[in-house]
């Protein structure tokens, strides 16, 4: 088997479950050990493995409400634009997006009304940002 099969089935088995130890990592992708510490150390060093994250179920989660907000910005004010979004407490994530919006940012609010004051109060008011389009997550389906 060539390593990039190795490596991708190291990854397939992390994608399914973060939470893996290397034991159980080893006999899921059919390698030994150390095997599996050698890929994994390697994917973090080269980048392919940024971190490791746990799944949230919204409707599960107390008092917390999940949206993806589309944004909007201008060329000209996207690099700091991007730099100040990420720096905001309530932005989970942020991915540029080739869709609709140039960015997609899940926030974390406590309710609708929390969620209508971060994009009126902190999103929106960021330089070059000029438009926030939310939608809320209901429930995980996969």
């Amino acid at each position: 088997m060539s390593s990039e099969s190795t490596a991708n089935r190291i990854l397939s088995v992390l994608e399914e479950d973060a939470k893996a130890s290397y034991a159980e990592i080893a006999e899921r992708a059919d390698v030994s050990k150390p095997t599996v510490r050698k890929y994994i150390d390697q994917l973090e060093e080269d980048g392919v493995i940024i971190g490791y994250s746990a799944d949230v179920d919204p409707k599960k989660l107390a008092s917390k409400s999940i949206a993806l907000v589309g944004l909007d910005v201008e060329s000209d004010e996207y690099v700091e634009a991007t730099r100040e979004i990420k720096e905001l407490e309530e932005v989970e994530s942020l991915y540029s997006s080739s869709g609709d919006h140039m960015l997609m940012a899940e926030v974390r609010a406590a309710d609708g009304d929390d969620l209508a004051d971060i994009i009126s109060d902190k999103l929106v008011e960021i330089e070059g940002v000029t438009a926030a389009h939310p939608s809320f997550l209901q429930e995980r389906l996969k």
